[in-house]
């Protein structure tokens, strides 16, 4: 009998973050996230995918994820909110 593990990240739990400068960022999720997004907010304008695609949007994590976050319109919605501080 296999015991389960103490904690599994959701498969569909993710976690943004917008980051403004050293030491400080806005975040959105939880630290156990499925999938991670981050971004300068230099570049949170840019349309998601394709700032995935050339390197300036990271997401690491599940593939499935990081796929339904871009096509949903989710990532620009989360990151657009993050970015505009205040």
């Amino acid at each position: 009998m296999h015991a389960a593990p103490a904690h599994t990240p959701s498969a569909t739990s993710v976690q943004y973050r917008v980051v403004f400068g050293k030491a400080d960022e806005r975040i959105d999720g939880p630290d156990d996230a499925a999938a991670v997004f981050v971004c300068a907010a230099a570049d949170a304008g840019l349309d998601p995918t394709t700032a995935y695609m050339v390197g300036k949007l990271k997401a690491t994590g599940h593939s499935g994820v990081i796929c339904e976050q871009l096509w949903s319109g989710e990532a620009q919605r989360v990151i657009s909110r993050l970015a505009s501080r205040p």
